[in-house]
């Protein structure tokens, strides 16, 4: 491993515990940012309320760390909006956000649009999917951003055991062995190509906070590279010093099918791809194969080749920061 890589590890990863919430809520008082918390959501009516009314109850009732949630629904056909805004949260639908440019399918899409529907100074994204939510996916990574002024982005680590069972080492669950694109994708990736990303224990995961000054700057990918994308570009316009993780606990969530993680990885492919040259694809899409009544039978997706840019140079997002 790099010395740098290293170095990093001993002073840029930390645990939940090492920065109790008094000290947090003190750096927040005393430096006057704002927090918003930003859940993309597409049929997540099971757990969105959940994750929803912990934030309410432990950051905003009992400790006022953060100062707004925001449901982006980007299409659910299910109660999503119904639930999220029963549970406390503000619901936008992906497709009134800049109605000037039309919303295409994809999770950095809604991302890189709630920045314009949110107000917050420190930016917390949290997956929609996640059950046995604790808050301290939230407290554990605004907290360096409220006491470390040199830090810009904070990436949450965690086990992701595989299965569906409520503890990792149950039968069922196997600790440690969720996240399979990120080792047979993103990681090796990352190792060979920006090696000062190395250290990073959760890359792809979707748990993670920024300031709005480094988020205003970056292009997003609009769709399952944009963790990928906001990687590495963060670590060229803000360096890796200014880059950190915590761990929180466990996370678990809905697992996809092999199928799906397959488009999921070419699309962080092709993510990476761009970045190393600025180039493009031979063929944006990815061919599958499914077993049907006379043998197998292919399944052409594309893969997402469209990436919004920085938000800082839109001019409705500009506009408002002038207002």
């Amino acid at each position: 491993m790099l010395e740098e890589v290293e170095r990093w590890l001993a002073t840029r990863s930390w645990s939940v515990t090492d920065r109790p919430l008094h000290r947090i809520l003190a750096a927040k008082r005393a430096s006057g940012r704002t927090v918003s918390v930003v859940l993309p959501a597409l049929n997540e009516e099971e757990t969105v309320g959940d994750i929803v009314a912990v934030i309410r109850h432990d950051l905003m009732r009992q400790v006022p760390l953060v100062d707004e949630i925001v449901v982006v629904d980007s299409g659910s056909t299910d109660r999503t909006s119904q639930v999220a805004a029963a549970a406390g949260a503000r619901v936008v639908h992906r497709d009134t956000i800049l109605p000037r440019i039309p919303a295409v399918p994809g999770k950095g899409e809604v991302l890189w649009r709630s920045l314009l529907v949110t107000s917050g100074d420190i930016v917390c994204f949290v997956d929609a999917d996640l059950k046995e939510f604790s808050s301290d996916f939230v407290s554990g990574i605004v907290g360096p951003l409220l006491t470390d002024p040199d830090v810009d982005l904070v990436k949450a680590m965690y086990d992701r055991p595989l299965g569906t069972e409520s503890h990792a080492l149950a039968p069922g669950g196997t600790a440690g062995q969720g996240g399979r694109v990120t080792e047979l994708m993103a990681r090796p990736l990352l190792n060979m190509h920006w090696p000062q990303l190395a250290g990073f224990v959760q890359p792809l995961g979707g748990e993670y906070a920024a300031r709005r000054s480094l988020l205003e700057q970056l292009p997003f990918p609009v769709g399952y590279g944009v963790e990928l994308g906001m990687l590495v570009d963060a670590l060229h316009l803000v360096g890796l010093d200014a880059m950190a993780q915590v761990d929180v606990g466990v996370r678990r969530h809905r697992h996809q099918d092999g199928q799906a993680l397959g488009r999921m990885a070419a699309a962080i492919y092709r993510t990476a791809q761009l970045r190393l040259a600025r180039g493009h694809l031979v063929r944006p899409a990815l061919t599958q194969f499914e077993r049907g009544t006379d043998g197998f039978e292919p399944r052409t997706y594309s893969v997402d080749t469209e990436e919004r840019p920085p938000m800082a140079e839109i001019a409705e997002y500009a506009a408002r920061k002038v207002a």
